[in-house]
């Protein structure tokens, strides 16, 4: 009798010990996140690293339209040129539909190179002196884990945004912004919506698209989209190696750097 029982205990503890050890193996591995203050020390410095250190052109395609005034809708071509450290200039090389595209292109283009100033850049920088940053999760983007992090501006201006920031839990680069302008720019406008995605194009990790949606006082919600077309060093690079001319066209891009 005794026998038996120790039998049935032996074989309820076996059992007993099995399924612990099956609980045991289905516990999620969790990954040990490093400190947020980590997370934004690492991206303050990838910011000063990956700014580019050569001249180079641009070729953007900018799509405005209206959600109620199809009027409105318009596609502008434009050439952009940046000179390190802090210059920049553009030209519009074709405009169709609504002159009003061209308008504001024209204006965000000036805006842009106004923040390309080196008097500008520590103003928009993603850094503590402009951000409270909290931290989110992880997630993956374009099959690349990121941190999630909230962004809180620290002040009310047009150039910071308050919202979620993706950034690349490897190179700790950048790889999307979406939220609201701490401020609109504008009277007639409100409610500026933000969507900014960032790639590598030909070595240079730069702002590939932009998503743009403002409730415009009068005339309605209107969306301002753009995307580059082509990337390419400048002629006054290439000039140094006669006969070469180095281009990256953003097909290749989106060929290397799916979706983003």
């Amino acid at each position: 009798m005794t026998v038996c029982r120790t039998r049935r205990w032996l074989t309820i503890g076996a059992w007993v010990a099995t399924l612990c050890c099956l609980g045991a193996a289905q516990q999620p591995a969790y990954r040990r996140t490093i400190p947020l203050n980590s997370i934004v020390e690492a991206l303050e410095k990838t910011q000063t690293s990956v700014r580019p250190q050569i001249s180079y052109q641009v070729i953007r395609e900018y799509r405005l339209f209206g959600a109620n005034d199809r009027g409105a809708d318009s596609e502008v071509v434009a050439e952009v040129n940046f000179r390190p450290p802090a210059r920049e200039d553009y030209r519009i090389q074709q405009s169709s539909g609504s002159n009003r595209g061209q308008q504001v292109v024209l204006r965000v283009l000036k805006h842009e190179a106004e923040r390309a100033s080196q008097n500008n850049q520590a103003r928009t920088a993603l850094s503590r002196d402009n951000y409270d940053f909290s931290y989110i999760g992880e997630t993956v983007m374009n099959d690349q884990p990121c941190y999630l992090l909230e962004l809180k501006p620290r002040r009310r201006e047009p150039d910071l945004i308050s919202g979620q920031i993706w950034i690349d839990e490897h190179s700790f680069v950048v790889r999307q912004i979406d939220g609201e302008l701490a401020k609109s720019p504008s009277w007639w406008l409100r409610n500026v919506r933000v969507k900014l995605t960032f790639g590598d194009l030909g070595g240079t990790w730069l702002q590939t698209g932009l998503k743009a949606v403002a409730d415009v006082r009068i005339v309605g919600t209107h969306t301002l989209t753009s995307r580059i077309l082509d990337y390419r060093i400048a002629d006054e690079v290439a000039s140094a190696r006669p006969g070469i001319r180095r281009s990256y066209h953003f097909a290749e891009a989106e060929k290397a750097n799916p979706g983003r």
